[in-house]
């Protein structure tokens, strides 16, 4: 197993812009081909930035917590926005599992309907979600859209880690 990076092997190699939530190269390693001193790191994998350093992939998001605090991140790092590759100081928080499942803003790419919390049920939409460890049902309504407003409202409400 290759050792995870120290935090002064990172500030060594790369230079992390709080403000815009980019990494820069200092100096290039035997790890980092076809870069250049200054050139932005890393490339989009997946939504998230992953920067190649002494022979790993990391993601951004915690190369930043790293940088920034001299710890690896523990659970997990949250983008608040949203955006995994919105890597700005400012959008990152430390989170658990669940809070940052809360966060979730948009259906998946696998959802018939395209609106997080909401499925067919018989001739109307059901709206749903999960919070505390129970399971909510929301009601069934006529439209997608006004099943989807109830289920936002109830996802502000019972979603600490929430920030539409």
């Amino acid at each position: 197993m290759k050792k995870s990076i120290t935090q002064e092997e990172l500030r060594s190699a790369l230079l992390y812009d709080p403000e815009a939530g980019i990494f820069t190269w200092l100096r290039i390693s035997q790890f980092a081909h076809r870069v250049r001193v200054g050139d932005v790191a890393g490339y989009v994998h997946g939504g998230y930035i992953e920067i190649g350093v002494r022979g790993r992939y990391y993601k951004a998001h915690r190369l930043a917590w790293l940088y920034m605090t001299g710890e690896w991140p523990v659970p997990e790092v949250d983008h608040i926005n949203g955006r995994p590759s919105d890597n700005r100081w400012v959008n990152l928080r430390l989170a658990d599992r669940a809070l940052n499942c809360q966060n979730i803003r948009s259906a998946r790419k696998d959802n018939a309907r395209g609106f997080l919390g909401v499925s067919q049920n018989g001739n109307g939409f059901q709206a749903a979600l999960n919070a505390n460890k129970r399971r909510y049902y929301l009601g069934t309504f006529p439209t997608e859209e006004t099943a989807h407003a109830a289920y936002l409202a109830a996802k502000r409400r019972l979603h600490q880690g929430c920030t539409i």
